[in-house]
């Protein structure tokens, strides 16, 4: 399809360029691989298919960053709130009121999310 565009005739894809192509997770999905055999198909002199594949390594930067559960989020957010108020749980000042919880509602989740009060003398 490229190849008509541009008037070339591509017959040959080398099988590293193949490989590589298939070891790519394309984070833009279909259009970032159509955009790249286009680019490459531009750039490719002869028949041969001579693809940048400098271009598919994925810089540091632009790496997926790690998934965080909602588990994670939830536990990480509760212990902030926690020290925050002392482990004050119920009350004007507690911290089930400032998740906007019941204060039970606040235990049965620490319970669940296995959340302990450090002992005393334990770095918080």
């Amino acid at each position: 399809m490229y190849s008509r565009r541009v008037d070339k005739r591509i017959d040959t894809i080398p099988e590293s360029t193949m490989q590589s192509l298939q070891r790519h997770p394309w984070p833009g999905n279909v259009r970032e691989l159509q955009n790249f055999i286009e680019r490459a198909v531009i750039l490719s002199t002869g028949s041969i298919l001579h693809a940048p594949l400098e271009d598919l390594k994925i810089s540091a930067d632009s790496q997926p960053e790690p998934v965080v559960t909602l588990r994670r989020v939830e536990s990480s957010h509760i212990m902030k709130i926690l020290r925050e108020t002392n482990w004050v749980l119920g009350g004007p000042r507690g911290a089930a009121i400032r998740l906007g919880l019941k204060r039970t509602t606040l235990v049965s989740k620490m319970h669940k999310l296995g959340l302990t009060r450090p002992a005393l003398g334990m770095a918080l």
